[in-house]
């Protein structure tokens, strides 16, 4: 290794570990196991030069050969009082000099580690999350259209239905973003992946709306916190020239979390015999079974991070100089013995370590549990506060207003348009079913038994009498203006079925889910309801056909973007992120404007492949330049503000877009080519990340 790594003084604030009896840990490049240079981590003990014993905490304190006197007192000394006050008064000054020399030393520390087994490792690990992120945005669209039927939902609870993912999501990427600077980026991801594992499966069994929703709220909270906290933890375990393509790579498991979640959506849903019930208060319908197979890869991902370290990185900027070495060796020697060298020895001695600007307040143990625990939290939520406030210092305000704009630019109208393409699809196919309906006009019948199905009918006029209902199906069906007279209704199941201005005399309804709301503005004469059928039926055959469509749209446009991934991975080193982000944006942008075009369902659904498979590359480009951009200490502080703000105008983007559908195609094109437009020009002013260390 260089010397700069083992002529260091103690005045950089280096610390080399004592070597123990067997070789030592730290190796030098000829003197493996002679290192008698002491440091020790949280509850070691260990002994200086002058064999005077130290003990507590490894937090980079200098020993007492660095100074100008001892720790124990004599002429020259420094107090306690005095040594306090010298490691908490860090200038900015210095601790920004240390954190540039350890970028530039961790930069050269991990090409001698290489690019292996452990990376590949971590990889698929993150993965396994960052694909949990892209179950959760489908979960609630395939399964509301069976949900509003169980649950018997309205227009405006569907669309809350909708929406909750996102305000969970935006509330979870600034909370776990926030903590994963102050408590560690494995930590967090644990956490956050927990409570969204445990919501999503109460989610799957409770029956009430208001108890899902707010599951489905939580288990957004938790999952929020999973892409900030996945490319921050990937990136600082790789090599300048590695970055770029390796975190283009990660976000492929977002696209495999879509295909995921569509594969299944197909082949548990439409399987309506996956259900059971306890009498009418208790129903498990195969919808709910696809919201706990959702749930897994979550599950997954929690169960092999636990293999996996707390970053390097995350050590050495809060003084935790041995924790930090012992994960750095772990991934040299995991590459090189898969590599087929492992003879090779990790020649770090010594890493620059940054003293910690403040720790969690010291509570006395006489203290009560619920004080110190207040005291704790108060404590930590000013860390996050001066955290986050710091983003906006004159150093990164410029960047962090930049990003801002791009990020809730791009999500404004990316979001925007992947939700209006398939309502716009749904309006296509309700406007070609509506272009069947058949209109029948003062008909008269009488003594007649109906059987059979009946759908998409319009019925004015008529007049029924002593005519039988019995065992069928109604979908799409109003009559208007009509009269039934001594008419009889047994075992109905409707969908989508209404009688206004009607008139019921001497009718008899059994066991039927035509419910109050069915009846608009009608009388009821000598008729009486037995035996209602209880909540909301589900009745899915009706839908089979489309449900399927619905599944394979959605697994088209995502199996889209395969191609806009593999190139923004390939080139993403090679012509530089800001050239990336803002001609991807460009194309998009262009490619709006074909949507006019789009007339037919089978040309939607290309328009929407189109536009996914083109987009992705910015987006990609996005999520490394912002990690890039911001040092470690506020690295997925910043990212998760960022991503909280995307997530706030995919819900703007959303209500906006949704309010155009079947009005006009020309607004929500303009919104999104303009959105695209605007956040291409603005990501060309960003500073380029291209071949710099990671700060």
């Amino acid at each position: 290794m260089e010397d700069g790594y083992q002529n260091r003084t103690d005045d950089d604030d280096e610390y080399p570990m004592q070597g123990s009896q067997d070789g030592g840990y730290y190796r030098g490049d000829s003197t493996a196991g002679n290192n008698d240079e002491g440091g020790h981590s949280d509850s070691t003990e260990g002994h200086d030069e002058d064999d005077e014993i130290y003990e507590g905490e490894y937090q980079g304190i200098p020993r007492a050969d660095s100074g100008k006197g001892s720790l124990a007192g004599g002429p020259g000394s420094i107090t306690a009082g005095a040594q306090e006050f010298r490691d908490i008064d860090v200038s900015d000054a210095q601790r920004k000099k240390d954190k540039e020399e350890l970028a530039q030393q961790y930069e050269t520390i991990l090409q001698e580690c290489g690019h292996g087994r452990f990376q590949w490792s971590l990889y698929f690990v993150l993965g396994l999350a960052l694909m949990a992120d892209g179950v959760e945005i489908f979960v609630v669209g395939f399964v509301l259209p069976s949900a509003e039927k169980d649950m018997c939902l309205s227009e405006p609870n569907k669309s809350m239905l909708g929406l909750i993912v996102y305000f969970g999501m935006m509330v979870g990427a600034f909370l776990w973003g926030a903590l994963a600077d102050r408590i560690g980026r494995r930590q967090s991801l644990l956490i956050c992946l927990s409570i969204n594992s445990v919501f999503s499966f109460f989610s799957s069994f409770v029956q009430g709306y208001s108890t899902f929703l707010f599951c489905r709220l939580l288990s957004g909270v938790g999952i929020g916190g999973s892409i900030p906290i996945v490319f921050s933890y990937y990136s600082e375990f790789l090599a300048q020239e590695k970055r770029g393509e390796h975190l283009s790579w990660l976000c492929m498991f977002w696209m495999i979390g879509g295909i995921y979640a569509s594969a299944m959506a197909w082949t548990i849903i439409p399987h309506y015999g996956w259900s059971f019930q306890m009498g009418s208060a208790y129903q498990f319908h195969s919808w709910r079974v696809f919201v706990l197979v959702c749930a897994f890869p979550s599950v997954a991902a929690i169960a092999a991070l636990n293999a996996m370290p707390e970053s390097p990185r995350f050590y050495l900027e809060n003084g935790k100089h041995d924790e930090g070495w012992m994960i750095l060796k772990q991934v040299h020697d995991t590459n090189m013995r898969a590599k087929g060298h492992p003879e090779k020895v990790f020649s770090v001695t010594t890493i620059k370590t940054v003293k910690p600007e403040d720790e969690l307040v010291d509570i006395g143990t006489d203290t009560p549990v619920w004080e110190r625990y207040r005291q704790k939290i108060m404590s930590l939520s000013k860390q996050i506060r001066k955290n986050l406030l710091a983003c906006f210092s004159p150093e990164y305000k410029r960047t962090t207003f930049m990003l801002m704009a791009v990020w809730f630019t791009m999500s404004f109208s990316y979001y925007g348009l992947t939700v209006w393409f398939p309502d716009m699809i749904k309006y296509i196919q309700k406007q070609e079913y509506d272009s069947r309906t058949k209109t029948f006009t003062k008909e008269r019948v009488e003594h007649v038994t109906f059987n059979f199905t009946l759908e998409n009918q319009i019925h004015r006029n008529g007049y029924y009498f002593n005519d039988k209902f019995l065992n069928l199906k109604m979908k799409s069906m109003v009559f208007e203006d009509s009269v039934f007279e001594e008419c009889y209704f047994e075992d109905i199941t409707s969908t989508n079925t209404f009688f206004k201005n009607c008139t019921f005399i001497a009718s008899l309804f059994y066991n039927t889910d035509l419910f109050k709301y069915r009846f608009v503005d009608c009388k009821l004469a000598n008729s009486t309801f037995l035996h209602n059928k209880e909540g909301c039926v589900l009745d899915f055959s009706d839908d089979f056909n489309n449900a399927y469509m619905i599944y394979f749209i959605n697994f088209l446009g995502t199996l889209a973007v395969l191609p806009g991934n593999i190139v923004s991975a390939l080139l993403m080193d090679k012509i530089g992120r800001l050239r990336m982000l803002a001609g991807s944006s460009i194309i998009s942008c262009v490619s709006c404007f074909f949507l006019m075009f789009g007339n037919s369902e089978s040309g939607m659904i290309a328009l929407l492949c189109l536009f996914g498979g083109i987009s992705i590359a910015s987006w990609n480009a996005l999520d490394v330049v912002t990690v890039e951009l911001y040092p470690s200490d506020k690295r997925t502080t910043a990212f998760g503000f960022l991503n909280a703000l995307c997530k706030l105008a995919a819900v703007l983007g959303i209500s906006i877009f949704q309010s155009f559908v079947g009005i006009t195609k020309a607004l929500p094109i303009l919104f999104a080519a303009g959105a695209l437009a605007a956040g291409s020009f603005l990501a060309t002013k960003l500073p380029e990340t291209r071949g710099q260390v990671l700060q």
